[in-house]
């Protein structure tokens, strides 16, 4: 009998990871970008909404790389999403320091990110709880109203109705991070009940 050939196990060293890693980097970089001079620069805010672009995606790409090379691993599980936060959560904070976005959004988007990171690490004995659809259409649906509320609004065309716009694609990344964090909650709950962790504790017991 012909025994299977082991099953590759992708290394943590690949190009998913690096892309993922150079979002972390490029995080320092666009807060500086955003707050220099006060954020009212219209040139250095082009720059900062460049740069949050390019961050954003990274996001995208190390995603696809990662499923059609094979290279997903438990470290890119977790690194992605604390990078996603990190850039989210950095420009959120600069465009509330601005008086450009309302703190109230900031601490419920902030809350929800980290609630669900530190969720995330405390399931970790339990199994990896990876991000879901839901996940991924919250993070491009906030990545597009950061963009909108990062470009010098006030030098566009009609600006009253680009800031119409921002502030309802805003209030529908919100409705999708409240949604999708009592969702991870859930999951989470059933990942820890049905994990073998939790089956064996249960023998013990019993």
């Amino acid at each position: 009998m012909i025994e299977p050939a082991p099953q590759r196990t992708a290394s943590v060293w690949n190009v998913a990871n690096a892309l993922t890693a150079l979002r972390l980097v490029l995080v320092p970089v666009f807060a500086w970008l955003l707050l220099h001079r006060g954020g009212h620069s219209t040139p250095w805010r082009l720059a900062a909404t460049a740069t949050f672009v390019v961050a954003g995606l990274t996001d995208r790409f190390d995603g696809e790389l990662a499923r059609r090379r094979g290279l997903i691993t438990d470290v890119g599980k977790i690194a992605d999403p604390i990078a996603d936060k990190a850039l989210m959560g950095t420009a959120l904070v600069g465009l509330s320091l601005l008086g450009e976005l309302p703190w109230w959004v900031t601490v419920i988007v902030l809350v929800r990110e980290i609630g669900i990171t530190v969720l995330r690490l405390v399931v970790l004995p339990h199994g990896v709880m990876p991000a879901g659809r839901g996940g991924k259409l919250k993070t491009a649906v906030q990545a597009l109203a950061i963009g909108l509320y990062l470009l010098p609004l006030a030098q566009l065309p009609v600006p009253q109705v680009w800031h119409a716009i921002a502030v309802a694609v805003m209030a529908v990344a919100v409705l999708l991070t409240v949604v999708t964090g009592v969702e991870y909650v859930v999951q989470a709950v059933r990942l820890v009940r049905a994990s073998e962790r939790s089956a064996a504790r249960r023998l013990e017991r019993s």
